[in-house]
Order: C-alpha cells, then sequence, then structure tokens
C-alpha cells in the first residue's frame, strides 16, 4: 500500500518522469555511439584488410603468370626445339643471370632423357611428376618447397617444348625463386599486429613473417582455416592460429591452390571504440548524479501549483469556465500561468487549427521543393561531369593523338621498309597493338564529349547483326563461347546511323562476352514489337549472356558516365550506347536474369523520332 500511494504522488512521478527523461537520450546517444564506432571500425578494418589481400594476391596472380609467360616463350624457342645442348645451355644461362629468379633449369627429351641441366643431373627425368604433366603439351606448376641450397622457398613450372605433328619435342623444367615476390607481400602497413601470410589447400604455411612456421606448422584444425576459408558464410572475426581474435580475410591466388590471408588482433582494431566507451560510460554516470538531484528540486517546486492547476484543468474541461479558482499568491511565471490560463486556453485551439494549415501546406511546397531540388542536382552533376570529360577529351586530343599517331606512322614505315627478325616480331606487333588500343581510348572519351549527330539512312538490321558478329566471333571463339543468332524473317528497315547502331551492338556484345568469360552462351534474337499504346512498329534486338548476372542495385547506374564494376575501363561504353539509341528515338533496357546471365534489349523506331542532345 505504501508503495502504491508513493507512486501516486505527483512530485514522485515528476522526479521519475524527469529523472527519465534527462538520462534516455544521454544512454541512448552514447549506446548508439558506441554500437556505431564499432560498426564503422568493423566496417573500415574489413574494408582496408580485404583491399590488401586484392592487392597482394593480384601482384603474386600477375607475377607467377609472367614466370609462365617467360617459360612459355623459352619452351617455344627454336634453341630448345634443336635440343643442342650447348646452344641450350649458353641461352638458358643468359635468362637466368637476366631475371634472377630461377634456379634450376633441365631440358628433357620426349624419352626421358636428360638434354641439358644447370645442375649436372644425368638421371633420366621420366618418372618426376613435372615431366609426366608437361609431355602431353601441359604446363605444370608445383607446390612451394624449401631450396637448401639457395636458403629459400621455390617451387617449380615446367612448360612442354614445341614439337611436330606427335606431340611436343620434349619438357623445359625450371625452379623459381620466391623470396623477392614474398617480401613484397609479407611487408604490410596495418598497425602493428597487421599480418599477411600464404598457406596451401592443407593448411601449411608456404609464406610467413616467422620463417620457422614455414613448411613446417599446419593450421587446418585451427578456427584461423575454417572461419575464413569457407566461402561466403565465413565470419569477419574468428580465433587465429595463435588462439587470439582477429579481423581477417582471405583470397585465392588465381592459377594455384594457394590462399593468400590477411589478418590484425581486433584488440588494436577496436581500441578507439574501447576508448570512447569509457568516456560514454563517464558522461553517463555524471548525468545520472545531475539529473537526480535537478529532479528532486524541480519536482518540489512545481508539484504544489499543478496540483491546483489541475483542478481548473477539469473544472475547464467540463465547461466550468466561471468556477474556476485560479488565485495564487506567487508572482513568478507559474502565477501569470495561472492569470493567463483561460485566455491561453481559447487562444491555443485558434492557433493550432491555423498551425494545423500551415504545417500541411509547407509540407506540400518542402515536398515540390525537394523534388526540384534532387532533379536540379542530378542535372548538375551530369553537366558537371559532362564538362569535365569534355576538358579531359581536349587535353588528350591535343596532348597525346598527335605524337601517338607520329608513333604509329613511324612503327609503320619500319614495318613496310624493313624486315623484322622474328624475334622482335612479336614485340613490334604487342607495340602497335598498344598504340591502336590508345587511339580506340581518346576516340571514345572524344565520341562521348562530342557526340555526333546520326547519318540517317536505311539500314537492313538483319546484315547490322550479321556484320557486329564477324566483328565478335573471333573473341567468342578464343574464349570457347558459342554464338547463336535468331533473327526474325522480314525484318523491316529502319532509318539510322549504321555505323553508330553497329557500335552500339559490337559494345553490349563484348560486354557480354567479358561476362561469360572462357565457355558459356550468347544469344541475338531480333524481331519486330510494337510498345504499348504508342503507333508504329519497333525492331526489338535482345542481347543474353549466360555470365553471373548483375546486381539489381546497380542496374539504374549502368548508364551513367564513369559507372563500371570492372577492374579496368573507363565506364563509358554503356553511356555511349545509350547516348546513341536515344538520339535514334529508341530505348534500352536491362533485364537481370536471377544471378543466371544478363539479357541487353535495343529498341529502335521502324520510323525514325531522332531527338535534340
Amino acid at each position: 500500500m505504501k508503495m502504491n500511494s508513493l507512486f501516486k504522488n505527483l512530485q514522485v512521478k515528476l522526479m521519475l518522469i524527469f529523472f527519465g527523461f534527462a538520462l534516455a537520450p544521454p544512454l541512448a546517444v552514447g549506446l548508439f555511439s558506441i554500437n556505431t564506432a564499432e560498426q564503422l571500425i568493423l566496417s573500415m578494418a574489413r574494408n582496408q584488410i580485404d583491399h590488401i589481400a586484392a592487392d597482394k594476391a593480384a601482384l603474386l596472380e600477375r607475377w607467377i603468370s609472367e614466370r609462365k609467360s617467360d617459360l612459355d616463350v623459352i619452351a617455344g624457342s627454336s634453341i630448345l626445339g634443336s635440343l643442342d645442348s650447348r646452344q641450350i645451355g649458353e641461352f638458358l644461362e643468359l635468362v637466368r643471370a637476366k631475371y634472377m629468379v630461377y634456379g634450376e633449369f633441365s631440358v628433357v627429351s620426349r624419352d626421358g632423357g636428360i638434354v641439358y641441366s644447370s645442375s649436372g643431373r644425368t638421371s633420366p627425368a621420366e618418372a618426376e611428376e613435372w615431366f609426366k604433366a608437361s609431355l602431353p603439351g601441359k604446363p605444370y606448376m608445383s607446390d612451394i618447397t624449401f631450396d637448401p641450397e639457395r636458403k629459400e622457398s621455390m617451387f617449380r613450372i615446367s612448360m612442354p617444348l614445341a614439337g611436330g605433328a606427335d606431340g611436343p619435342g620434349g619438357v623445359l623444367s625450371a625452379t623459381v625463386g620466391t623470396s623477392t615476390i614474398l617480401s613484397a607481400i609479407l611487408k604490410i602497413s596495418l598497425g602493428q599486429t597487421g599480418e599477411c601470410y600464404l598457406v596451401n589447400r592443407n593448411g601449411v604455411f608456404l609464406a610467413h613473417k616467422e620463417p620457422v612456421r614455414i613448411l613446417t606448422e599446419n593450421i587446418a584444425q585451427s578456427e584461423s582455416f575454417k572461419g575464413i576459408f569457407n566461402g561466403p558464410s565465413r565470419r569477419i572475426t574468428y580465433i587465429d592460429y595463435r588462439g587470439i581474435e582477429v579481423i581477417g580475410a582471405s583470397i585465392k591466388v588465381g592459377g594455384t591452390d594457394w590462399t593468400l590471408v590477411v589478418e590484425q588482433d581486433r584488440d588494436e582494431a577496436f581500441r578507439g571504440a574501447d576508448e570512447l566507451r569509457r568516456y560514454v560510460f563517464l558522461v553517463i554516470a555524471l548525468s545520472i548524479c545531475g539529473a537526480f538531484l535537478s529532479a528532486w528540486l524541480l519536482s518540489r517546486y512545481v508539484a504544489d501549483p499543478i496540483r491546483k492547476l489541475s483542478g481548473a484543468a477539469d473544472q475547464l474541461a467540463r465547461g466550468d469556465f466561471d468556477k474556476m479558482d485560479l488565485a495564487t499568491s506567487r508572482a513568478d511565471e507559474i502565477g501569470l500561468l495561472y492569470s493567463a490560463f483561460g485566455a491561453m486556453t481559447r487562444q491555443l485551439r485558434d492557433r493550432q487549427n491555423r498551425l494545423e494549415e500551415k504545417v500541411s501546406l509547407r509540407e506540400a511546397e518542402l515536398k515540390e521543393t525537394d523534388v526540384k531540388l534532387k532533379r536540379s542536382q542530378e542535372a548538375a552533376v551530369r553537366l558537371q561531369q559532362l564538362a569535365s570529360l569534355g576538358q579531359l577529351a581536349a587535353g588528350v586530343a591535343h596532348e597525346i593523338r598527335t605524337p601517338l599517331t607520329s608513333l604509329k606512322m613511324f612503327l609503320e614505315s619500319i614495318e613496310s621498309e624493313f624486315d623484322i627478325s622474328p624475334e622482335y616480331d612479336e614485340d613490334f606487333q604487342v607495340a602497335m597493338t598498344q598504340v591502336m588500343r590508345m587511339e580506340s581510348t581518346i576516340s571514345r572519351f572524344l565520341d562521348f564529349a562530342r557526340p555526333q549527330d546520326p547519318k540517317l539512312a536505311q539500314v537492313d538490321v538483319g546484315k547490322l547483326i550479321e556484320d557486329s558478329l564477324l566483328m565478335v566471333k573471333p573473341r567468342a571463339k578464343q574464349q570457347e563461347t558459342a554464338v547463336h543468332s535468331r533473327i526474325g524473317a522480314s525484318l523491316p528497315i529502319i532509318m539510322g546511323d549504321r555505323k553508330q547502331l553497329e557500335e552500339v551492338l559490337v559494345n553490349i556484345m563484348v560486354n557480354a562476352l567479358e561476362a561469360v568469360g572462357f565457355g558459356g552462351k550468347l544469344t541475338i534474337v531480333a524481331a519486330t514489337e510494337t510498345l504499348g499504346a504508342e503507333p508504329g512498329e519497333h525492331v526489338r534486338i535482345d542481347i543474353r549472356d549466360t555470365g553471373p548476372g548483375i546486381k539489381r542495385e546497380n542496374i539504374p547506374n549502368l548508364f551513367d558516365p564513369f559507372f563500371t564494376t570492372k577492374t579496368t575501363g573507363t565506364g563509358l561504353g554503356l553511356s555511349i550506347v545509350y547516348s546513341i539509341v536515344k538520339r535514334h528515338g529508341g530505348e534500352v533496357m536491362v533485364e537481370a536474369n536471377g544471378g543466371e546471365g544478363a539479357t541487353f534489349s535495343v529498341l529502335l523506331p521502324v520510323e525514325s523520332k531522332r531527338i535534340a542532345e
């Protein structure tokens, strides 16, 4: 009973209410700040670790690819094809002196006999794993082992030698030292506890900042191995092989069964959040003391006049305006409140009605203003991008195109006036390819910055698709991608710029081939279609691929300038596609097929509806 009567006391209620309202905001803000800080730190740490892991894995993958390319070129040379041990020895010693990463070189004939060995080996190699793997014509790469002579980790790469119709003429094998590349990979800037290491599929350390662990310690049974190598469900934080909670990320090194891991101790990453938590708890404790004292003083000072005012409010609710007793001896604000209570009630009622009308009107105006502001901001951003791109394109054309054209003409004159030796012909073709690639990139910038109006003429859509396929089929054949086309019979002739429309189709097809990668299928379907209530026919061209698809959240941004999900590229290809189709009065649509490829649809009117830029 005493407890119930206590909570019915106005002064106690005021104390509790004030106490609660005074503490709720700092408590909520403090807990929210701590949680937000932890989430932000975790996200930043994970992003940093992911970027480091990706960069290091890409560096290692590129280095391994370069080594394979080196040996592939060496294996295909005429010197090794001659199987002359003297010439081979001189040539391979020059290679080893130049690159300084290769250890032992061995050249083995088809029957397993040693043609040349830099280590002086004479025993047949027909039982060696690398020989049996490469003799059928495939490259081979071993796991990392320790070379006691060179006192460093190494692995072996073997390549088939050039041969005739009956297969390779033999096998080239080389050991590759890893000290230079692994020292660059293991060195990271990630606080005091950040580390990077390399393990194989069995969890054995292949590279570590502590050399004693390499090839001697296995983490296959630790939470490190289970926590980060389990695909999409892997955890952000886990207990590593040392028994310490860390934030980590792993990435597979392409072309190998190695995995690169980057980790940082969680305590170090969350040091700032821990300090924030201590400060927040101190502020909350001080707030509790201050709120309790303030609540007690305020409730005592306000409780008595509030009781009288509540009685007057009851009379006001009953409509007894004449019977309200608002007499008080106080001359402060409470006294003024008593005297003005009746008039204020009426004024508040009127003001409330007027305010509600004004608020409704202002909300409508604000919503309209917000929509206009967003549109203006989007237009300003796009104009700024286009203006910047125009300046960039002009600068590129002025500073690069003229010397680039001179370089191309010089290379073409060399090709026409001099006989290029076979050993330099490949380098020459690479140089010409790169010059043409730079010319193409400059042209794409200029086309987007200063688009040309379509030169309208009659275009046969079926012939347009066939010509576009002729340009992309060599690439499709190279990556073994099946290309199918279904062109509707009696497609109408459209009015358009054939060159620009061909650029549209080639752009989309090349993007589809890049998405599909090795294997897969590319399908082109063309037919007529009527769009809703719009009069007249359209020609619809669907380009479908069986790649990984497009994330739905990326679809609205696909045609924005500079937007790209590729690691390389300018992000202008689809923007140019969109611009060309719009200038022809058409539409471009994208459909994500649930992670199983994507479909780009180009709709072009039979009667041209070209619009101005």
